[in-house]
C-alpha cells in the first residue's frame, strides 16, 4: 500500500539519497552542496526552512517532494515553492507523483496558502503534460541565478 507522509528526522539518509537520485537523473549532482547535518539543522528546528513528503510502498521509499514557503507581494500571501518532485523510475506511472502533489496541495491548504509554484525544464514534455493534467498552468520563463558568495 502506498503511503505519503512528512519526512521525519530518521528519514534524512533516505531524503539525501533521493536528492542525489534526482540530481543524477538531470545530470546535476555537482549542484548538491548540502550535507546530512545541514538538512537536519535546517529542517527540524523551531522554524524549519523546508519540508518534504516521502512516498512509501510497503515501507520502501519510492519518491519524494520537497518544498519551501515564499511570500509574493503581488499575491499578498505566502505560497508553497516545490523544490523537487522525484519518483524512482520503476515506480513511475503508478500515481506516486500525483499523490505526492495532492499531499503537497493539502499541506498548502492547511497552512492557509492558495498557491503552489515550481520550475520545470521547457523540454521536459512528460512532466509538463503531467502538471497540466493535475490542473496546473505552465508558464515558460527564463530562470536567473546569481551566486553572490
Amino acid at each position: 500500500m502506498l503511503k505519503i507522509r512528512e519526512v521525519e528526522l530518521q528519514d534524512i539518509d533516505v531524503l539525501l539519497e533521493l536528492m542525489f537520485a534526482i540530481a543524477k537523473y538531470h545530470g546535476q549532482e555537482q549542484y548538491i552542496t548540502t550535507s546530512k547535518q545541514e538538512l537536519i539543522d535546517s529542517g527540524f528546528g523551531a522554524n524549519p526552512s523546508y519540508g518534504a513528503l516521502l512516498a512509501e510502498l510497503n515501507d520502501q521509499a519510492v519518491g519524494y517532494c520537497s518544498y519551501t514557503w515564499n511570500y509574493s507581494i503581488w499575491l499578498g500571501a505566502s505560497y508553497m515553492n516545490i523544490d523537487d518532485l522525484f519518483v524512482w523510475e520503476e515506480f513511475r506511472g503508478q500515481k506516486v507523483g500525483e499523490l505526492l502533489m495532492l499531499k503537497a496541495k493539502e499541506v498548502c491548504r492547511v497552512k492557509g496558502s492558495s498557491r503552489i509554484k515550481w520550475e520545470v525544464q521547457q523540454d521536459n514534455l512528460g512532466a509538463i503534460k503531467f502538471y497540466e493534467r493535475l490542473g496546473a498552468t505552465v508558464d515558460i520563463k527564463g530562470i536567473a541565478r546569481w551566486d553572490v558568495i
